[in-house]
């Protein structure tokens, strides 16, 4: 966010550090509430700095501007320090609506009055180019989400995706929050398309990388349990044929190796 304001035309102080805060702002047990993100932003000669809180917000929902108003209230009632909310939108018409202020109070006097920053097509610039976006990867990210109903979307999609691909490190992180970021629909499946070369190692979120990780668990498993069964049965002095073996070891199904692990237990040859 540090990177990603400035370059939108929003000023950001130079800070000394940031630090990740618990997103429940629950108050009492009827009503919970829950920011996208909350951040403690640390700044130089003041020992308390502020609060950044960010919210992604797809479509006008009038009912958001009760939680926008409670968040930044409570926020500062818990915290103690003064809060910032910065709204993230996929397209201009949202980003206009999320702009306009939000006035707490009658004609004859105004309680509260809130001022979102906006993140969107309209401050953000579209980042096509695969060298640019390698150079800033939150930015290009934050850029896909901001064109993300542009018709433009697909290059800025294949060039986050070559950046991803020259990455050591941290490639599997960015393309899970891209594609959860991305929501249902067309962009998705096109960032999934764009992804399917790689090689995810852990679960997400029901996206592409979880679907891999299970994969690669459920084959880990199956492997295990064939083991096990050939395990038993030379245990028991059983001879096992190599096309029994093979077919074992071959099987995928847990359903029909955990049928196979207990007849294992008592076959006779």
């Amino acid at each position: 966010m540090a990177r990603v304001l400035p370059r939108a035309g929003i000023s950001f102080p130079e800070y000394t550090s940031i630090d990740l805060l618990d997103t429940d702002l629950t108050e009492i047990k009827p009503m919970e509430r829950r920011v996208d993100s909350i951040f403690r932003v640390h700044v130089p000669d003041d020992e308390g700095g502020f609060l950044l809180a960010v919210e992604s917000q797809g479509k006008p929902d009038p009912d958001k501007r009760n939680s926008w108003t409670y968040y930044l209230a409570h926020m500062h009632a818990k915290y103690r320090l003064p809060p910032i909310l910065v709204v993230l939108c996929r397209d201009k018409a949202t980003a206009a609506w999320a702009a306009e202020p939000i006035r707490i109070g009658r004609r004859f006097h105004t309680s509260m009055l809130v001022f979102p920053l906006v993140l969107g097509p309209g401050n953000l610039s579209a980042i096509t180019d695969p060298d640019e976006a390698a150079e800033d990867v939150p930015l290009a990210v934050f850029s896909a989400f901001a064109h993300a109903k542009d018709p433009g979307l697909p290059a800025i999609l294949e060039a986050l995706a070559a950046a991803l691909a020259g990455r050591d490190e941290g490639s599997d992180d960015w393309a899970e929050y891209v594609e959860i970021g991305l929501g249902d629909g067309p962009a998705r499946d096109l960032w999934r398309q764009l992804m399917a070369t790689y090689t995810p190692n852990f679960p997400g979120s029901g996206t592409i990388v979880e679907e891999a990780w299970l994969a690669g668990r459920a084959k880990g498993e199956a492997k295990g349990r064939a083991e096990d069964i050939l395990h038993i049965l030379g245990t028991r002095g059983i001879e096992i044929p190599d096309a029994v073996r093979d077919r074992v070891m071959d099987c995928a199904d847990l359903e029909v190796l955990g049928v196979w692990l207990g007849r294992s237990l008592f076959v006779e040859e």
